[in-house]
């Protein structure tokens, strides 16, 4: 145990040291901030000029009331947010034409874009908005909601309804989502419930590609310069593999617990409520020791045979796939949180850290689940760390081509 520790100490102290690990500790949290918060400041930034949008109405009816109410919309500095240009109005105009010069005009620039109202004949309500982009949504929907209130405004006219009365039928209200449990009550939201479960997901990412990317590196470099040769001569392969595992599990950890004080003090600042409750957080963060230790086995198993730096950084991408999976299916596993195939899911070790990381905060599994993860995490880590132990062992003092997996698995099996 004592080497254990000096080794550990050594990749630890020698790690927080390098410039890389001081730049990453602060950058991190500022990548993260501005593709949080950056995009939605973007996108509810408003237009800077004045946009020239064009109506092509097939009905002869729309474009006039369109035009009203798409010009009282004004830039900061008091200049019309939008212009409206009639391109073709009325019942009579010749639409595949309009359309063709309408498409012109936007081409050479005289327009941002045009609506196509032709309704004539039709069923449904469905009108294009033409333009080079399709990127502007906000005025996609105030074109959409406009058209849409001038269509229901002329149908109240035509059965003698006063159309002011349809202002009157819209309630606004505020919908709260409580969650039962236990008999007991909680006021929650998507947005608490999504972000609890997101940012597990990203701080066990981190960690992995970190300190995994840094464990099969740190192998990779002590091989190509012998210099395993001479910590093995000091201490035996199994106090060198837990030792880099506690060193890098340290520092990654010093991390977490820089970026969380960072996360605590802004939220504290803005004085927002959104922490998860305390029996959530801690089963959540057994789940994260356990999975990490878990994947950690994995990178030493898988990382150590490796010979090029480029089989490691093929290794790691395929590893941290594993952790990011999950990402892909927060919705179906949020809004079917005891489906059956969630559960099947659960119960792969090599999901079962972010499953119940997406599952614990929507709707709390029963305790035969949550012991029977956590037996199942414990029993995969533990003989993973015996497989990687022998692997280790072996990999870190061969040379020449990489092993077959035939080979590999006769280590474990023969350690």
């Amino acid at each position: 145990m004592n080497k254990t520790l000096v080794v550990a100490q050594w990749e630890y102290v020698e790690k927080v040291r390098s410039k890389a690990f001081l730049i990453g500790l602060f950058l991190t949290p500022m990548i993260i901030v501005a593709m949080g918060v950056l995009p939605g400041l973007l996108a509810d930034k408003e237009n800077e000029t004045t946009k020239v949008i064009g109506i092509v109405d097939a009905t002869g009816e729309l474009a006039q009331p369109l035009a009203r109410r798409m010009e009282r919309y004004t830039l900061s500095n008091g200049q019309p947010n939008y212009l409206t240009r009639f391109v073709a109005v009325g019942t009579t105009i010749n639409l595949p034409a309009a359309i063709r010069d309408a498409d012109s005009m936007v081409e050479r620039g005289e327009l941002d874009g045009y609506i196509l109202l032709d309704l004539r004949g039709r069923k449904d309500t469905t009108v294009e908005y033409r333009s080079k982009t399709a990127g502007d949504i906000r005025l996609v929907n105030r074109l959409g909601e406009h058209v849409r209130n001038i269509l229901s405004e002329r149908r109240l006219i035509a059965r003698g309804i006063d159309p002011s009365i349809l202002d009157d039928l819209r309630v606004p209200i505020e919908l709260r989502t409580v969650k039962i449990a236990a008999g007991e009550q909680e006021e929650t939201d998507f947005v608490k419930t999504f972000f609890s479960a997101y940012i597990f997901i990203m701080a066990m990412f981190f960690l992995i590609f970190t300190s995994g990317q840094l464990l099969v590196r740190s192998v990779l470099e002590e091989k190509s310069n012998r210099i395993v040769e001479v910590l093995v001569s000091s201490c035996t392969p199994k106090e060198l593999m837990f030792g880099k595992v506690l060193g890098l599990s340290a520092m990654g950890l010093t991390q977490m617990a820089f970026w969380a004080l960072i996360a605590l003090a802004v939220l504290g600042k803005v004085g927002s409520t959104a922490f998860p409750p305390v029996e959530q957080i801690l089963l959540m963060v057994v789940f994260f020791i356990l999975g990490y230790l878990f994947y950690s086995a994995i990178f030493i198993a898988f990382g150590s045979p490796v010979t090029t730096e480029q089989e490691a950084q093929q290794l790691n991408g395929y590893l941290v796939l594993f952790v990011i999976l999950p990402v892909a299916l927060v919705l179906p596993v949020m809004q079917h949180p005891d489906a059956d195939w969630v559960k099947v899911l659960t119960f792969i070790p090599l999901l079962t850290p972010t499953f119940m990381a997406l599952r614990i905060p929507v709707q709390m599994p029963s305790t035969g689940e949550i012991l029977g993860a956590i037996a199942l995490l414990i029993a995969a880590t533990y003989l993973m760390m015996i497989a990687a132990g022998r692997i280790f062992r072996v990999a870190i003092l061969a040379t020449g081509k990489r092993p077959s997996l035939a080979e590999i698995w006769s280590w474990v099996r023969e350690g």
